[in-house]
């Protein structure tokens, strides 16, 4: 993947502003990555068109169209997002503008997990050893109706999730032994745990995760905020290109059916595998078949949506007028288009990237004359510029770059406090891995 030479001098800046100053806006949670950019206009039933079943997005009778990234990558991606975008506000009467501002930062942080810590959200703790999440076998800890105890209830919206979430729990709680064991006092054993099992989490993101999506070119290229378009100042905000298009790409890699354990059956994410109850023995996902080199495949990303996503239970639509608003394909087209998304060939051009030509698009075939929503062109590109495995320039810097401001922007995290920081959990292999972090807590 090329880089461009100097992307943010050259591209993303006003010619009469500071090569220093910040391009998003710092006010609120979300903001514009690229706020002089008009959105992208269009027939609202042509859009929808393109998502809907029988339209450009639906992959429901494709077959043979597995790619080379590990099957479990968008579900990592989508707990990620989960953790970024939670909304927990301070708890008490007195609580200063300080403390609320850095309570909704978004932050890559194990949020989801912690909650408001072992004082303000006692449920999600072992009474027993409050140093500890409290934890469950082979499930998320469910109270005696089977609603899941998590920080985050979208946690729990399918196997794949919820089953992240619980091998997380395991990892603190194994964390919290080793850290006892090594002679650290019982009041500073959960600060400890936390601390090193949320820099685990981050290191995977910036080494493994993010290699794996846009290249190790550009990661190692992002990691100077010099070279970003994006890059977060002050109380960092998430830009709608990025939350509302470019890291919703997963769902262009959910394959059509999963093989939870060894010998198994294979189950569609949808109805299958669909949450907010306990998960069935035979859906406790042996991570093998998910992360590593013998794992299945995630589809290949190419703006086509399995069957499943194109035709959601009523359990995750609900009641619907609009027949399209089945399908989630044109559920992120029409969330685009109602935010006011530029389109994918304006960002190119911003940054200095070539655009997809309108062939490469593929739009026009399926009745659509404009140029390509954002959501959709970062599918296309990563399957035009990035053989359907990794995200293309537009895609892959808007979830790069974000990502590693975010982390950055976080006085705790181990870029802030330790860069050099390497994990301390054993590898299985070369390197440490996601599969070695969710086995450790299995």
């Amino acid at each position: 993947m090329p880089a461009v030479a100097h992307p943010v001098r050259d591209h993303c800046l006003a010619p009469d502003r500071p090569i220093d100053a910040p391009i998003a806006p710092v006010e609120g949670r979300y903001g514009r990555a690229f706020p002089d950019l008009p959105p992208l206009t269009g027939d609202d039933a042509a859009l929808l068109a393109l998502g809907a079943a029988g339209g450009m997005c639906d992959g429901s009778d494709a077959t043979g169209d597995d790619g080379l990234a590990a099957a479990g990558w968008p579900f990592f991606g989508q707990f990620i997002a989960h953790d970024l975008t939670a909304d927990r506000s301070p708890i008490g009467p007195h609580v200063d503008a300080d403390t609320i501002a850095n309570f909704r930062s978004p932050r890559a942080n194990l949020e989801c997990l912690y909650g408001n810590g072992p004082i303000g959200a006692p449920y999600l703790y072992d009474a027993g050893d409050p140093s500890k999440l409290l934890a469950e076998d082979g499930d998320v800890p469910r109270n005696s109706q089977g609603i899941a105890l998590v920080g985050d209830p979208r946690n729990d919206v399918h196997v794949f999730i919820s089953q992240l979430h619980r091998a997380l729990i395991g990892a603190h709680n194994h964390l919290a032994d080793r850290l006892r064991e090594d002679g650290v006092a019982a009041e500073d054993c959960f600060d400890a745990a936390r601390r090193a099992t949320m820099w685990h989490y981050q290191w995977i993101i910036v080494e493994d995760y993010l290699p794996t999506l846009v290249g190790r070119d550009l990661v190692e290229e992002v990691k100077d905020p010099a070279r970003r378009c994006y890059r977060a100042a002050g109380t960092p905000i998430i830009p709608f290109e990025f939350a509302d298009a470019a890291f919703r790409y997963g769902h262009g890699q959910i394959r059509h059916r999963y093989r939870l354990r060894s010998g198994g059956d294979e189950y569609g994410v949808f109805p299958d595998l669909v949450g907010f109850r306990p998960v069935a023995p035979e859906h406790r996902i042996e991570w093998r078949l998910l992360f590593g080199d013998d794992a299945q495949r995630a589809k290949r990303m190419d703006g086509r949506l399995a069957a499943s996503l194109i035709a959601l239970p009523m359990a995750i639509t609900g009641a619907v007028d609009v027949e399209a608003y089945h399908s989630l394909a044109a559920r992120d087209l029409q969330r685009g288009a109602a935010i006011g998304l530029p389109s994918g060939e304006a960002i190119a051009r911003k940054i200095g990237a070539q655009p997809l030509t309108a062939a490469q698009a593929g739009l026009a075939a399926f009745g659509w004359s404009g140029e390509t929503p954002l959501w959709l062109y970062v599918l296309r590109e990563a399957d035009v510029r990035g053989g359907g495995d990794r995200l293309g320039e537009v895609g892959g810097r808007l979830v790069a770059e974000v990502l590693l401001g975010l982390i950055d922007a976080d006085p705790e995290s181990y870029r802030a406090l330790e860069p050099d920081w390497q994990p301390t959990l054993p590898a299985s292999g070369e390197r440490f891995e996601l599969l070695d972090l969710l086995l450790a807590g299995a």
